[in-house]
């Protein structure tokens, strides 16, 4: 089994640049660990099932606006939402004693001194309540999930938190938006490292360092990364474990328990995530943080995570009683509680398996691991998943949405086995329609919607039967967009003279977000292609009385703009198909950027189990390649993206 991770290593090596960046990222982190996780998957208990999900979106903490006065917010803390709150006004008291959070300097005021914003015990203790404090940290390039990680703590009345900036870019800009934040001296650069490399493990050890500089000062210590978010309040969770010196999240994706009880220590295989803790100041808590600082000081080769996990895995048990879950371990002193993974969810508990939701259970937070795409992924997840905070004019971008509904045979979703075969070609089917819709939404200059993608089979970096043994993953299921498509490529600026011009694309979700504003809303167009020659079918710009516009298949670039340019006024337009709607650019340099572009598009699918390599290239031209079928490269020199 562990021979599948080398596996999918070897891959990395063997892949052309715009793979390697995504496997050489994640797997050195992953495989170091691979015999946790590995145990993880290959647990005894298996809880597959095979029944349809729906999307895995939670209602628990959706994310808005930041607070402005006299508005509203939803703050639904988990299934069946909730009714609309008051978002709380600048004037409001967020937190008894605790200082308000959201409310900016007055504009005439100077930035304090760096000096101001020094960590020490009074800056905490300022924000502390019930002798709890909750912290985050980063640098510039993550301020949209910092505000995003504060915005869910205040929606959910917590004012208890910190944020530690990196560098002074990030410590500025908080300042001025009101966000209790502190100077972590770090002098980092503003820049996204991007995971694996040398900056991202100094973040790592930074927040080693932090933590063995907090404890002393006697407060708890929620720790958390800013790629996750809080979906309800984890403060009364926590303390339900009072004699627990840490409390972890883990890599878990087997179930080992059916409730929201602690995980059951002797079934977790899997890496403990030091994305979520919980730390409590006792002399077992501060002897670990500072052996573990040593430790990565000591060698800058070591991930803070595996570091961890190395030492507290030193000793691991026996239970400290029979009821709470909690455990003995690393000197035989601490004692430590991991959290159930189906409600502090990770990439692929929330996005995969909808854990949650199938054991019926609220959400407390999410991690975005277990995906792809680096940063870029993360973000998407999370707009995926509607929890992440953007500005207003991400809901109103110039030149407005396009969007369809995928046309999907039951047959492709349902019939037949789930395997590579099934999968791919349930997945072409729906490319060649994005790819459709990619074309018309350059050509009327409009943000694409994307559609949910359904799959028969999960996506990991290594070899597996169709999805982890033991986990909850359903057959088919949407999967996450970073599955399929290589979105950091999507969003990124490719040269126009080469690529043609860029396109702007939305989360599937985009339409349902609560904060998609009135002006959206309520400016839409219908289009329902029809079969040319047939009564009421012609190109015209006449909408019918119920309002919808019927519009010929197999139009052509003239005919598009023709119509669509008296529609430019309307926020979205909603094809009811994109198949056979458009026969393609009539300038053919136009057609081959555009060709160019969108080929980059896709991603693989990984891994044929017992292969090397195991990946699968998607192709977005699959259908003009006679015979294609979802087959590994065969030799070094097929190992590259489609052509």
């Amino acid at each position: 089994m562990v021979e599948g991770w080398r596996n999918g290593f070897r891959e990395a090596t063997n892949s052309k640049p715009l793979f390697v960046t995504i496997y050489a990222t994640v797997i050195i982190g992953v495989l170091v660990s691979s015999f946790y996780v590995f145990s993880a998957i290959y647990s005894p208990t298996n809880a597959s099932t095979s029944w349809l999900s729906s999307p895995p979106l939670s209602t628990a903490g959706r994310i808005h606006q930041l607070p402005q006065e006299n508005a509203t917010f939803q703050t639904p803390v988990g299934p069946p939402p909730q009714r609309a709150l008051p978002l709380p006004s600048p004037e409001e008291d967020q937190g008894n004693s605790l200082g308000k959070i959201w409310v900016s300097p007055p504009r005439d005021k100077k930035m304090p001194p760096l000096e101001t914003f020094k960590l020490t015990k009074e800056l905490f203790g300022e924000r502390v309540k019930d002798n709890v404090i909750i912290v985050t940290f980063g640098n510039y390039a993550f301020m949209d999930f910092i505000l995003t990680w504060v915005k869910h703590l205040t929606d959910l009345d917590i004012s208890n938190l910190l944020v530690g900036a990196m560098d002074t870019k990030l410590l500025e800009a908080l300042y001025w938006k009101g966000v209790p934040v502190f100077d972590m001296g770090s002098h980092m650069s503003t820049v996204d490292v991007g995971w694996g490399s040398p900056t991202f493990h100094k973040m790592g050890r930074e927040k080693v360092i932090l933590i063995d500089s907090v404890l002393p000062f006697g407060y708890e210590l929620l720790m958390c990364d800013t790629d996750m978010v809080w979906l309800k309040n984890p403060l009364p969770y926590l303390a339900r474990y009072p004699e627990a010196d840490v409390l972890t999240s883990s890599d878990q994706v087997v179930p080992t328990v059916i409730d929201d009880s602690l995980d059951i220590w002797q079934q977790v295989g899997a890496a403990y995530n030091i994305g979520i803790f919980h730390w409590r100041p006792t002399e077992s808590a501060k002897k670990l943080a500072k052996e573990w600082k040593e430790m990565l000081l000591a060698d800058d080769k070591v991930w803070d995570q595996n570091g961890f996990n190395e030492i507290v895995r030193k000793q691991l048990g026996p239970s400290v009683d029979g009821d709470s879950g909690l455990f003995y371990a690393y000197d035989g002193n601490l004692k430590v509680g991991i959290l159930p993974a189906s409600i502090f969810c990770s990439g692929h508990t929330y996005f995969v398996q909808a854990m949650y939701q199938q054991l019926r259970l609220e959400p407390y937070a999410l991690h975005t691991t277990f995906q792809y795409a680096g940063t870029e992924g993360k973000r998407h997840r999370l707009r995926e998943g509607m929890v992440f905070f953007d500005p207003p004019e991400y809901y109103d971008a110039p030149g407005g949405f396009i969007s369809f509904k995928p046309s999907i045979p039951k047959s492709l979703l349902l019939d037949g086995k789930h395997t590579i075969e099934s999968h791919f070609t349930l997945v072409n089917h729906q490319m060649k329609q994005i790819r459709s819709a990619l074309a018309i939404a350059s050509l009327l200059n409009r943000t694409l919607v994307m559609p949910p993608i359904w799959c028969r089979l999960d996506r990991l970096w290594f070899g597996h039967p169709g999805t982890l043994v033991g986990s909850m993953t359903r057959q088919p299921f949407i999967c996450p967009l970073d599955h399929v498509f290589e979105v950091n490529i999507m969003l990124k600026e490719l040269p126009e003279d080469e690529f043609g011009p860029g396109i702007g694309i939305r989360e599937y979700s985009f339409l349902d977000n609560p904060s998609l504003p009135k002006q959206v809303k309520e400016s839409w167009l219908d289009v329902q292609l029809c079969q040319e020659g047939k009564e009421g079918c012609e190109a015209s710009n006449i909408t019918s009385p119920s309002g919808f516009l019927r519009f010929p298949k197999r139009s052509n670039e003239d005919t598009f703009k023709a119509i669509f340019s008296s529609f430019n006024d309307v926020k979205v337009i909603k094809f009811s198909s994109v198949e056979d709607a458009f026969t393609g650019f009539s300038d053919k340099a136009r057609e081959e950027r555009f060709r160019r572009r969108v080929k980059r598009y896709v991603g693989i699918w990984c891994c044929e189990e017992n292969k090397t390599p195991g990946h699968i290239y998607y192709d977005m031209y699959w259908d003009e390649k006679p015979g294609w079928k979802p087959v590994p490269p065969q030799t070094p020199e097929e190992d590259h993206p489609p052509v």
